[in-house]
């Protein structure tokens, strides 16, 4: 009987080939089918709708109390998987519904956050082709191009709101995304569209501030009482949203449901989805676990969502071997994540943190996902319990990232088959050095949350 097994290991487009020992536990999200009818299935969430009269009879009513409206989708940038192509895209319907009620301008607009903008040929494999022939302007936020903002007040934490001037101009507004796990807000989509989608940078200052996200509560699965959740839903409240479309999806990325209406309604329906099927109970935390960045991962900045669930079932002490392709231009990250990186391996997690949350500290974009990756980093107790395997961030690319360079010595490989022996190597050369060590594949990458299976855990709760 054979001691070995193998899974193919998600890997942007293409996998990784793994051998494992017998024992491992390949770790999956729960089996979710796909919508049957996903274009009768998004019809019919636009014809009745959560919370909210039908987008056409919104639609209508806007056109005539302003003779002619115009509209404004928001839509996510490539760092999240939403359907908006193909036989499962959600985009053509909302348009096309808009065009037959008499909507006389449409612009969609990019909520790239504090993140780049999108460039064209990254746009046009996101959107459907029949945008570009329609001639509908397609437009990035610019979070700091304060022509394009306008204030629009404060919210109870003290954030001073300024927000795309486009979205607030446009007669009718609706947001668009994917509700999955995110592992500061609880979930993705509904109001995080429009904080931080949509915000000035310096928005970004309290909702991804130091003490936001040193607060527990900032996690994964969990809406009561998370203060990234609520920031960002009084911000959308403040901005005003006439009508959400929100997703899910599958491990194979199909779709799985279609939630469309009011901002709140809508939302905490997604939202209830997927606590239900994004959980991935484990009997016991692993002394390996091996992961991926997942879609999610085109860079370093992002492949932290990944860190941190993995690091949910790796025990204290233990190793967590991540495998990341980062197709993005910018492999590490932005420029204000590449200046501040040095400072987590000089400083270390507990430091730079404490530095972050003194009064003098001051706000650097990004800094965020350095506290992010201080949560996988403080589990694992030390930087070698990360061995990280991206082939376009080896050799002297990893100078000054947190954790183990996998490619070290790897020579005459590239891209995708150097990844598989850094992946491997770092697999076999772990386990020779903890002879019975315990392991673990999150073969969801980022999309499933470990969550150790006991009496005690109560299950996730919506308010």
């Amino acid at each position: 009987m054979s001691t070995t097994r193998h899974l193919d290991l998600e890997f942007g487009g293409s996998a990784l080939r793994v051998s494992l020992p017998g024992n491992a536990d390949i770790l999956r999200l729960p089996a979710v089918p796909a919508l049957r009818d996903p274009a009768g299935a998004i019809r019919a969430a636009l014809a009745q709708p959560l919370g909210a009269p039908p987008l056409a009879e919104i639609a209508a009513g806007k056109v005539r109390a302003k003779g002619g409206a115009s509209a404004v989708i928001v839509v996510s940038d490539q760092t999240r998987p939403v359907p908006y192509c193909g036989p499962d895209g959600i985009l053509e319907p909302v348009i096309a519904i808009l065009s037959a009620a008499g909507v006389r301008q449409i612009t969609i607009l990019v909520a790239t956050g504090t993140h780049r903008a999108m460039e064209a040929d990254e746009l046009r494999r996101m959107l459907p082709e029949s945008v570009f022939r329609a001639g509908i302007a397609v437009v990035n936020h610019d979070c700091r191009d304060a022509a394009a903002l306008r204030r629009i007040g404060t919210t109870r934490r003290g954030t001073e709101i300024w927000l795309n001037r486009r979205y607030l101009e446009a007669d009718l507004r609706i947001l668009t995304g994917l509700v999955e796990p995110h592992f500061m807000a609880g979930v993705s989509g509904g109001p995080k569209s429009v904080c931080p989608g949509l915000v000035g940078e310096k928005a970004t200052y309290v909702f991804h501030g130091a003490r936001m996200m040193a607060d527990p509560r900032s996690a994964s699965l969990r809406l009561e009482d998370n203060p990234c959740q609520e920031e960002a839903l009084e911000v959308a409240t403040l901005a005003g949203v006439d009508f959400i479309v929100n997703a899910t999806i599958n491990r194979e990325r199909r779709l799985t449901g279609v939630f469309a209406g009011a901002l709140v309604t809508a939302h905490r329906a997604a939202a209830a989805c997927v606590m239900d099927e994004s959980v991935i109970p484990i009997a016991r935390e692993y002394d390996v676990v091996v992961t991926h960045a997942g879609f999610v991962g085109i860079n370093h900045y992002q492949a932290a969502k990944a860190a941190v669930e993995g690091a949910r079932a790796v025990r204290a002490g233990g190793t967590l071997i991540l495998a990341a392709n980062h197709t993005d231009r910018e492999p590490v990250g932005g420029a204000d994540y590449r200046r501040l990186l040095p400072l987590l391996s000089e400083l270390g997690i507990d430091a730079l943190e404490r530095r972050m949350l003194e009064p003098d500290w001051t706000f650097v974009p990004e800094q965020w996902e350095l506290q992010m990756w201080g949560r996988a980093l403080r589990k694992l107790g030390r930087p070698e319990g990360l061995i990280y395997c991206s082939p376009q961030l080896t050799g002297a690319t990893f100078k000054g990232l947190p954790g183990r360079d996998g490619g070290t010595g790897l020579a005459g490989l590239v891209g995708r088959d150097l990844a598989e022996a850094m992946v491997q190597r770092a697999l076999d050369e772990t386990l020779a050095a903890n002879p019975g060590a315990s392991v673990g594949v999150l073969a969801d990458g980022p999309y499933g949350v470990p969550r150790v299976a006991t009496p005690a855990t109560p299950p996730p709760r919506i308010p």
